[in-house]
């Protein structure tokens, strides 16, 4: 993606003004650390420090990812200290063979600080995934930025934070990338359903005839249409707080939708399990608008506790109806997203 110009004639990194917003707070809460050894507040005085916290299933942080890979590539050698707190959401992600392999296979290599127990998180009073946080030489913190958006700014921020520290050559130009898959920027204009926890704890949108029985087993029946962010189950499932798992063979889920991605974050319930399904829009095989983890006829696996991305449009946006089946029990279902 190429920056834009007129942004960067209009904020240059000279003019931004940084008040001071506190000290960076300690990482001692860090329940393991992932390409690193522990780092310390006064071990990093003299760099330039930015923390992101972040959780793998997160479509919000997946979007920014391909910026703060650059960001450590780029500046890495010039004073910059990248520093990705993952902080769980789910269950599953306090796991740490699930991060480790989510650090691998997103080519993450700066270093990366454990927060299972949410005592970074609680250290920097953060409330938000993604969340930005950067950090001068002095161990002052200078700047913040919550969710996506905002790159070129937040890289002018890099830049005037290493220069105040006596870097130099530094530039005056911005990453350019290329995101692909997850990482791809949403289609906000197109974009008119938000993100649906499948959890009782969190859900909207239910329109099974039967409603939810909390923690219990039930069967549910789809309705024969759903309107815009209506979502439904059908055959045997327990919708606990958290996800939703499927007990017998043959059940789905079906969501109407308005966007041009659709992703699911669901996984089997046992670690090392695989559960095919299959998915459908508007009752056929998605073809050229399958996502990542489909094929054309809308064939896939749940072999990981993970995001999955199910839909990408490729021609028109407008109202679809989603159905994703399973031919064998097991599997949770956690959260849609949309992009």
């Amino acid at each position: 993606m190429r920056p834009d110009k007129a942004l960067l004639a209009a904020i240059h990194p000279a003019e931004l003004r940084l008040p001071v917003e506190g000290s960076l707070p300690s990482f001692d809460g860090a329940t393991e650390w992932i390409n690193s050894s522990p780092l310390t507040p006064g071990g990093l005085r003299g760099k330039v420090v930015l923390v992101q916290f972040w959780t793998y299933t997160c479509i919000n942080w997946l979007r920014t990812l391909a910026y703060v890979r650059a960001w450590a590539t780029r500046y890495k050698d010039q004073g910059l200290v990248v520093i990705g707190a993952h902080t769980p959401e789910f269950t599953f992600e306090h796991d740490i063979d699930n991060v480790r392999k989510a650090v691998r296979d997103m080519a993450i290599d700066y270093p990366v600080a454990v927060d299972s127990d949410f005592a970074i998180w609680r250290a920097f009073d953060n409330h938000y995934w993604p969340a930005l946080y950067f950090a001068d030489a002095q161990g002052r913190l200078r700047h913040h930025r919550f969710g996506e958006g905002e790159f070129e700014q937040s890289e002018m921020v890099i830049q005037q934070l290493l220069a105040e520290a006596g870097f130099a050559d530094l530039g005056d130009d911005v990453v350019s990338i290329d995101p692909q898959g997850f990482e791809i920027a949403a289609d906000w204009s197109n974009l008119e359903s938000g993100e649906n926890y499948v959890g009782y704890e969190r859900t909207d949108g239910f329109a099974s005839p039967e409603g939810i029985a909390p923690d219990e087993r039930g069967v549910y029946t789809a309705p024969p249409q759903l309107r815009r962010n209506q979502w439904a189950l059908s055959g045997d499932w327990t919708i606990a707080g958290e996800f939703a798992q499927l007990n017998e063979r043959d059940g789905g889920i079906t969501y109407r939708f308005h966007g041009r991605d659709l992703h699911l974050v669901m996984g089997p319930e046992v670690k090392g399990g695989s559960i095919p399904f299959r998915v459908l829009l508007d009752g056929q095989p998605p073809g050229p608008d399958h996502g990542e983890d489909i094929d054309r006829d809308g064939y896939g696996a749940a072999t990981d506790q993970r995001l999955y991305q199910l839909v990408r449009r490729r021609g028109p946006i407008g109202d679809r109806t989603f159905e994703i089946s399973f031919v064998d029990p097991g599997v949770r279902a956690y959260v849609f997203t949309f992009g």
